[in-house]
Formats: C-alpha cells, sequence, structure tokens
C-alpha cells in the first residue's frame, strides 16, 4: 500500500493501543521501512551498470543518431548473492528440493516430472566430474533464466521494461509455479528506443542485440567462478554443501529466443530445418560446434541465407563453460501451444474455413452462432464464463485455456469432421504435455498424437486457407518429446512463470510508484518484499508464526450435527465430505422431505439404497417389502467436497486438489445450480466405461443402526454407444429414463461420486433462441458431450 496508507493505518492501530497504555509497533511509514530494510535476510542491493555504444564505433560524426550517442543503464542484483540469500538460503523450500539428478521409474518405465529427472542434469554432471574430478560429490545448481517485456501503462502503452528473472533446476516445479520467490527478478534490461527512421536501421538492430547478450553476460559474470570450483553454501534443509553453477534452461518466447541465439527469423532456434520446410526430414540439432565451423567457412550472405545464421550475434553464453544456447532453449506451452498454435493459428483458420465455405456473409452468421454456443457452456468451478463468446480484443493466456475447454463442442456441427478432428489430436497433445508427471508410454502417445495432427491439418491446405505449415510455433511442437526427456514436464518451465512474476515483480510496485523516476521506487519494493518473504520463512522454521505452505490436514469425518447445530446454507465445506451444518428449511422425516420436494419415490429409493449397503452384492432389484425402513434424522445439504489427487492441475499441497459440487435451488439469487459428478461404478473398467453420470438434486445424511451413510440424489444419464464421438473424442450421454418417459433417479453413496462432471450439450444444426443463457443448457437438450477438457484431471480419467 501506499506511504499515506500506511501512515493511517498506524494512526489506526496506536489509538486503539491506547486502551492498553501502548503504542502501536511503528510510528509511521518510514519506521515501518526503516524496520524492514534492517532485516538482513535477503539484503542483496541493486547495482547500475553503464553500457555504452560509442566503444564499438570510434569517433562519431556529428549528426549520429540519439541512440548511437547515448549511454544505457542495465540495473541489476549480483545472481550468486541472489541464489545464495533468497533461494538457497530459504527454509521454505526444505521439501520441494532436489539435491540430486534421479530416474524415477513406475512400472517397469522411466517417467518424468521435475528438472532434476530429465537427462540434462545428468549429462551436465558428468562432464562436470570429467573435467574436474575434484567436484566429486558437490550440488549441482543449474541456473534458470528468463526474460520477456512487459507494458504497464495498458492505456498508452508507452511504458514498458524488460524484467530479467532467475530460478534455480533443484526447486521442484510446483515450488517455480506457487508465486513462493522460487523466480525472482535480477535484472532490467535496457531498452532502447529510436526515432522513427531509424526504426528498421540494420545498425540500430545489430545494436539492440549486441546490447542484450553484453548486459546478460556483465549480469551472469559473479556466477562463473563457481562453474568451475565449488563454492559453500547453506542449502534450504539447513545443511551446508559445496555447489557448482551451471548455465540451465532459458525461458523465452519465440522473438525473445531468435534473438538469443542469433538466428535469422522464422529458422528454428533449437535445429536445421529450413523455413520452406519447418517440420521436414532433416531435423538435425544446432549446437554451439555446428555453428562456429560454418561461421568458419561461409560468408555471412550465406550464413544468412543457406544456414539461418545472423554471424554478428555473439550469444551470452560463449562466455560460459558448458554452455550452448540452442540446448539451453525450453519448451513454452503457453506462447507455442496456447496462444501461438491455438488462438493464432487454428481459431483463425476456423474462420478463414468457414468463410472460403459458406461465404464471408453466412460465415459471419454461424461464428455469432459459436459464440452464443460458447456463452452456453453450463457453469463449472474455475471455468471462466464468456458472456459475449469470444468477441473481445485484449485476449490473455488465462483466456485462450478457458477457450479451448469449450470451444470443439461449439463448432463441431459446422465444420467437417475433419476440421473437428485436428483440434482434438492438437488439443489432446497439448492435456498430454502439459502433465506434471509424463512417461514413456505418454510420450510414445504425443508422437501419435502429433503425427495425428500434421496429418489432419492438411484439411486447410485443401481449402486453400494455408499454402504451408512452416511455422515456428506450431514447429516447435516436434521438439517437445525430446525435450521432455531433457528437463522433465514442460510445464515448469513455460513462460507463463515469468508472465504471472511480471504482476507481482513489474506491475504492482509500478502502480504503487508515483510514476517520477519509477523504476527506482520499483526496485525497492522489490528488495523490501523479498526481505519480508525471507525473514517470515526463517520466523516459520523457528516456530515464531505459522508456516505458509504447511502439508494438508488429515482427514476428520462430519460428526451429525444436533438440533442445536443447524444452521442454514450459508456455512462453506469443510475437511470431508459434506458440510458442517445441514440446511435447516428442510423438515427430518423422510416421508415429509418427499412431500416437501415433490418427490414421491425418494422413500423407496434411499430404502433401495440402504438395503443395498446392507447387502453388498445384490445387484438385482430388491423387493420392496424387503428394504428397511428409514425413521431417523434425514439431513440435507446443497454442497459437497470431492478431494483427489491432480498435480496437474491448480491444487494444494502435495498435488490434492479439492472441488465443491453444489445443487442448490437458487444460485445468487438466480436460477437453481445442480451441478453433474462421475459415479464409479466398476472400478476395474478403464475411463469412462467404469463410470457414468449423475445430476445431483440432494445431498442427504442418515444414520440406520449407529452407521452415518452420506449420500447423493441424482439424475442418471447413460452413455451413448460404445465408444467416444469419432470426431470430437468425446463420450456422449443422454438423460436415462423409463419406458414412460420419466428421469431414473437413484440414490448413491457419496463415496462413489468421483468428482464434478462437466457436459457440455451436443446442440445439433439447429439456432439457439436469442434469450438463451447457460443455466437452462442441461435442461434443453438430448445429448451431451463428457467434457474432458474441462480440466487436466478430467482429460486423464474421462477417456
Amino acid at each position: 500500500m501506499s506511504g499515506a496508507d500506511i501512515n493511517y493505518l498506524m494512526e489506526l492501530w496506536a489509538f486503539d493501543m491506547l486502551r492498553h497504555d501502548a503504542l502501536g509497533p511503528f510510528s509511521d511509514a518510514k519506521h515501518l521501512y526503516a524496520t524492514i530494510d534492517a532485516i538482513s535476510q535477503a539484503d542483496v542491493p541493486w547495482q547500475v551498470m553503464d553500457v555504452e555504444h560509442t566503444a564499438d564505433l570510434g569517433e562519431l560524426p556529428d549528426d549520429a543518431p540519439d541512440w548511437q550517442c547515448c549511454s544505457y543503464q542495465v540495473v541489476f542484483r549480483d545472481p550468486a548473492k541472489c541464489i545464495e540469500k533468497i533461494i538457497l538460503d530459504n527454509p521454505d523450500f526444505a521439501d520441494q528440493f532436489d539435491t540430486a539428478p534421479y530416474k524415477y521409474f513406475a512400472s517397469g518405465k522411466r517417467r518424468y516430472t521435475h528438472f532434476f529427472s530429465g537427462n540434462f542434469s545428468w549429462r551436465h554432471c558428468d562432464q562436470i566430474y570429467a573435467d574436474n574430478p575434484d567436484t566429486e560429490g558437490a550440488l549441482y545448481v543449474p541456473i534458470i533464466h528468463g526474460s520477456d517485456k512487459t507494458t504497464v501503462s495498458v492505456t498508452t502503452g508507452h511504458v514498458e521494461y524488460h524484467p530479467f528473472y532467475l530460478s534455480i533446476g533443484n526447486l521442484q516445479n510446483g515450488a517455480r509455479r506457487a508465486h513462493r520467490n522460487a523466480v525472482i527478478p535480477i535484472g532490467f534490461l535496457a531498452i532502447p528506443k529510436p526515432d522513427r527512421k531509424d526504426d528498421k536501421d540494420p545498425a540500430f538492430r545489430m545494436f539492440k542485440k549486441k546490447l542484450f547478450h553484453q548486459s546478460l553476460n556483465m549480469i551472469l559474470q559473479s556466477l562463473k567462478p563457481a562453474m568451475t570450483t565449488p563454492c559453500v553454501r547453506r542449502c534450504p534443509d539447513g545443511h551446508y554443501r559445496r555447489v557448482i553453477y551451471d548455465l540451465g534452461p532459458y525461458i523465452a518466447d519465440y522473438p525473445e529466443q531468435v534473438l538469443l541465439t542469433g538466428i535469422v527469423q522464422n529458422w528454428c532456434p533449437r535445429c536445421q530445418s529450413i523455413p520452406e520446410d519447418l517440420d521436414g526430414e532433416d531435423q538435425s540439432r544446432r549446437t554451439r560446434q555446428w555453428t562456429v565451423m560454418h561461421c568458419k567457412a561461409h560468408s555471412s550472405r550465406v550464413l544468412w541465407d543457406e544456414f539461418g545464421i545472423d554471424d554478428e550475434v555473439v550469444p551470452y553464453t560463449q562466455d560460459f563453460p558448458r554452455a550452448d544456447i540452442h540446448e539451453l532453449i525450453s519448451p513454452d506451452i503457453l506462447h507455442q501451444l496456447i496462444k501461438g498454435t491455438f488462438k493464432d493459428h487454428l481459431v483463425e483458420w476456423v474462420g478463414a474455413y468457414l468463410k472460403e465455405k459458406q461465404g464471408p456473409e453466412r460465415a459471419k452468421v454461424i461464428m455469432d452462432e459459436i459464440d452464443r454456443r460458447i456463452a452456453a457452456a453450463p457453469q463449472f468451478p474455475g471455468l471462466r464464463r464468456f458472456p459475449q463468446g469470444r468477441r473481445f480484443k485484449q485476449w490473455t493466456g488465462d483466456d485462450s485455456k478457458a477457450l479451448m475447454k469449450v470451444y470443439i463442442p461449439a463448432i463441431a456441427d459446422f465444420v467437417e469432421p475433419q476440421v473437428v478432428q485436428c483440434l482434438v489430436a492438437f488439443t489432446d497433445f497439448c492435456y498430454g504435455v502439459r502433465r506434471s508427471e509424463i512417461g514413456e508410454e505418454d510420450i510414445a502417445a504425443l508422437r501419435r498424437r502429433l503425427a495425428d495432427f500434421h496429418h489432419l491439418r492438411e484439411v486447410f491446405r485443401r481449402a486453400g486457407i494455408r499454402e504451408d505449415f512452416s511455422l515456428p510455433r506450431q514447429h516447435s511442437l516436434c521438439h517437445y518429446p525430446f525435450l521432455i526427456t531433457e528437463f522433465g514436464a514442460p510445464n515448469g518451465l513455460c513462460s507463463s512463470i515469468t508472465e504471472s512474476r511480471h504482476i507481482s515483480a513489474v506491475k504492482r510496485p509500478w502502480r504503487r510508484s508515483n510514476r517520477y523516476n519509477a523504476l527506482g521506487q520499483m526496485l525497492l519494493t522489490n528488495q523490501r518484499l523479498d526481505k519480508l518473504a525471507a525473514a517470515r520463512a526463517h520466523f516459520a522454521e523457528r516456530g515464531m508464526v505459522p508456516p505458509l505452505h504447511a502439508p494438508p490436514p488429515t482427514r476428520i469425518p462430519d460428526p451429525i450435527p444436533d438440533d442445536s447445530q443447524r444452521g442454514d446454507d450459508d456455512a462453506g465445506p469443510v475437511d470431508g465430505d459434506l458440510p458442517n451444518r445441514p440446511v435447516e428449511k428442510y423438515p427430518w422425516n423422510v416421508d415429509d422431505l418427499a412431500n416437501k420436494l415433490g418427490m414421491p419415490e425418494l422413500p423407496l429409493l434411499m430404502r433401495r439404497f440402504l438395503y443395498h449397503q446392507l447387502n453388498p452384492g445384490q445387484d438385482s432389484e430388491p423387493d420392496n417389502a424387503n428394504c428397511p425402513e428409514i425413521t431417523g434424522r434425514v439431513h440435507v445439504f446443497h454442497s459437497a467436497t470431492a478431494t483427489f489427487y491432480a498435480p496437474s492441475d491448480e491444487s494444494g499441497q502435495q498435488g490434492m486438489r479439492r472441488e465443491i459440487i453444489r445443487s442448490t435451488p437458487s444460485w445468487h439469487g438466480g436460477p437453481a445450480r445442480r451441478d453433474c459428478v462421475f459415479i464409479v461404478e466398476d472400478e476395474d473398467l478403464p475411463g469412462m466405461k467404469g463410470m457414468t453420470i449423475g445430476r445431483v438434486r440432494l445431498f442427504l445424511r442418515f444414520e440406520f443402526e449407529g452407521t452415518v451413510y452420506p449420500c447423493v440424489l441424482v439424475d442418471r444419464f447413460v452413455r451413448v454407444g460404445r465408444a467416444p464421438d469419432p470426431s470430437t473424442g468425446l463420450w456422449r450421454v443422454k438423460p436415462e429414463k423409463t419406458r414412460v418417459g420419466r428421469r431414473v433417479q437413484t440414490v448413491e453413496h457419496l463415496d462413489t461420486v468421483l468428482r464434478g462432471a462437466h457436459l457440455v450439450p451436443v446442440f445439433g444444426g439447429g439456432d439457439l433462441p436469442r434469450n438463451f443463457t447457460f443455466h437452462s443448457s442441461l435442461d434443453a437438450f438430448a445429448q451431451f458431450y463428457v467434457n474432458k477438457y474441462v480440466d487436466y484431471h478430467a482429460h486423464e480419467i474421462a477417456f
């Protein structure tokens, strides 16, 4: 908050403490800042480095452009001290810190998870030992670094910064993705801005490239001595170890990859494929040695035209041992898959395909209908809504991810099956590489899905939408299987990590500043935030404050509340399956409850449920006379929680995710909300073959002969066909009905509910009414797709 707000807060605190004849802990904002600045943990000051362009040019003429005459300032922190004091000396990382490369096997097959499970760390450790046997036993610390420009003034767009971030490969992927100071800003690179006439000047472009590499080289120099001779550092677990540094993967989008590797635009930074046929057979790796060899043998023009090499660019890695910039380029799910191939390519191609096949005017009508179908997707926890479809200008990565979840069912009825299958193959590939644990069999499946995608995308060539598919971001998919074996699961190196870090390291500090010399204020804010985070981690280590990242508590079953504990439905769910308190407006007798709800079959359904619970293994329908009577209290709930292991999704500690399933007659004062769930019927059958879908009508709990039975009343769905739909790859279901057309309802034990399910209507060829809303989607259609793309866990189970 601002200094003025802190002063006001301190005054309120002081007035409150007067009742105890005491004062507040701080007199004003300056006192608070002085206390933070005195913290010794994470105390790494910022430095300023001047980089002058005139050094390479000699004496300049009087009419030389400004960008040649001025010097540029690069602000940075010592990376060696940042690693030592902010990352390695942080006890908060003790449980997510790998001390040695490892190979992880399950069922005899190798699996790739965190960075140290890949081959890169193994190979470089062997190379370090071969170069210097005295390094035996040292802790290998690969430096993960990345950079990306960001704009902080969205309205005008004239204020931009180029932050440079750093992390280490010892930290597990979850730590880097969890906003826990595992990725820290260590520099702000200079952004030269010439006059308009110099924008396309080759000399200016070359200067920008040299300035970039020179800045990175100078910032990272303090790491160089410990890349050959180990130094002693304290680690998160409290132990002191000999540490050897090494340059690891670089996180960057494609324009920055071109700048980093010194290649020509539209060439691949990792392989030798030519721009006219990037996905061709010759995908031999680019290497540092290969580039040097060709630079010695050919002229600059031949290097540019035939090999895609800009020989005037000397990568910063040339000055560091074992570093090959082509080897360090990491996969980038956000810009290569989500924003690149999906949003910028496939979604645009579908629009062009409709114009080509249907004509411009009819295509506009269809696109409007697709937007209405996207908006008609039923609600689901964590699913971003698109009330106007996709008609908005400012797209974010999260918007593209959310659109991917509902896009295929929306277009399925307007394009030929091969277009839909093309998107299915690509989306399955995306969800496969996004998993937190990827095995050898998964990599083989990724190769198959990629081959399917390359075959199916030919439909756009035949329709005249594309002449070729030599697109660098789309070509990058070819390297993912190899990069998984090198660096582990790609979600630990995605540029979404640095993009999200922009918010806390750049955008919020800029908004807090007074805009005058804002960078200095932003640097001070970052330094203070790092000190506070480090101090709190050390306080937690000593038991002075509770840890921020404690392991999940053990599950404690809910007791049945007595009458004095009964309340309304505002009580949120707690650890367990049902909330602490039932909804008090319902009668407790099962017959009275059935009358109030207008469900005359409810007592019989509950009796049959109880019979099957008391007589497990009885598959046949029991005689009604043999079903026990329920005479105890029946409690009704409007929500329940499902806790399951979903490490690939945004989840809590140790990969556990907690999801709220709702069934309420009014949601936020509007229509009813009745969520759908996966119900496990046969654990031995794979995927959807062992499950069915139910739409929750009531959550119930009752007691019979001392045993508590939590259960759920559902409207059942039945699968359509014996396999997923051949076009969309999604299972179809329809409401299960009796011979007289009534919905089939059953009462199921809550333990059979795996988690929530998302159904998307099979819209068919008709148009949605103008006033149609998503609240009616689950009631208005005859068939539905089981949306396995709603999150990564659903993609793993709903096959």
